[in-house]
């Protein structure tokens, strides 16, 4: 069969398994199971799929069928400008998350500065990585209470080509982190407790449980993680936190108990309040 046929054939499974980008789903896996990039698709025509590659795209389309989320079937994740290696045991990172990143990168007068950057509970790496591809001369360390994380964050530095200007620490939020950073960055999980067994299958089946679960009202990380900032920021420091929409007053208010005058909220790309900016 063709790869047109098998598309249409998939696409009408994942539909029917409740994926509500299922075209674009099973284009995208076709591509990934012949190892081509869009031209490419174009390009191989009608010409029919090979035994090999009929079993190796029936595979990919079984696991996300199953609600397997598109990023850990292919293994990569768009973010920012690059790539990034995932898998179940990291958050996978979502645009949303570049909101954070525009605005560190905003607060920087000088991007060609020696900067030190601090991104805690990093995950796949995203943020720090994102940053330090932007800043020449600034180097980061990333904290992570999982070891399998930590991994997956090292290899994405090495594909990057930025293993050399970060450094990764196995810790609990910033736990034995010593120094003062320019930059203080985190992701931190903010979805409640019990909000977290009706996301999406892609989410609440296979993403890592410490990575969502914010607790009750899912902002309970925050008063030790401003706690953190307010140790390791240095003077003329900015520190950005990810929060969920609904959340900007509530941590605005955790932030001023914590001490920071005038913390902000950054709104992302839909309108959604969705960063906590702080400033020494």
């Amino acid at each position: 069969m063709t790869p047109h046929t098998l598309v249409k054939t998939a696409a009408a499974r994942l539909a029917a398994a409740g994926i509500e980008d299922a075209q674009d789903d099973a284009r995208r896996l076709m591509r990934h199971a012949l190892g081509l990039e869009a031209a490419g698709m174009i390009a191989r025509g009608q010409t029919p799929l090979s035994d090999d590659e009929a079993a190796r795209f029936e595979a990919l389309i079984a696991r996300r069928e199953l609600r397997e989320p598109l990023s850990q079937v292919i293994g990569l994740q768009p973010f920012w400008t690059f790539e990034l290696e995932v898998s179940r045991d990291v958050l996978t990172p979502r645009s949303d998350t570049e909101t954070l990143v525009r605005a560190a990168l905003g607060a920087i007068a000088n991007q060609d500065a020696a900067l030190r950057i601090l991104d805690i509970a990093t995950g796949s790496g995203a943020i720090a990585l994102a940053l330090l591809s932007e800043l020449p001369n600034a180097t980061a360390i990333a904290t992570d209470i999982s070891p399998a994380a930590l991994g997956v964050a090292k290899a994405n530095a090495d594909r990057l080509g930025l293993a050399g200007r970060i450094a990764f620490h196995e810790t609990s939020w910033a736990d034995g982190v010593d120094g003062l950073f320019d930059l203080v960055v985190c992701n931190p999980p903010y979805i409640a407790t019990e909000i977290i067994p009706t996301l999406d299958p892609e989410v609440f089946e296979f993403e890592p449980f410490l990575a969502l679960d914010g607790g009750t009202g899912g902002l309970e990380p925050y008063p030790h993680l401003l706690d953190e900032v307010r140790r390791l920021l240095a003077p003329g420091g900015h520190a950005f936190f990810e929060i969920g929409h609904d959340q900007g007053a509530a941590a605005c208010e955790l932030a001023r108990m914590a001490g920071f005058a005038d913390p902000g909220i950054i709104a992302d790309l839909a309108g959604h309040g969705r960063v906590l900016s702080l400033h020494n």
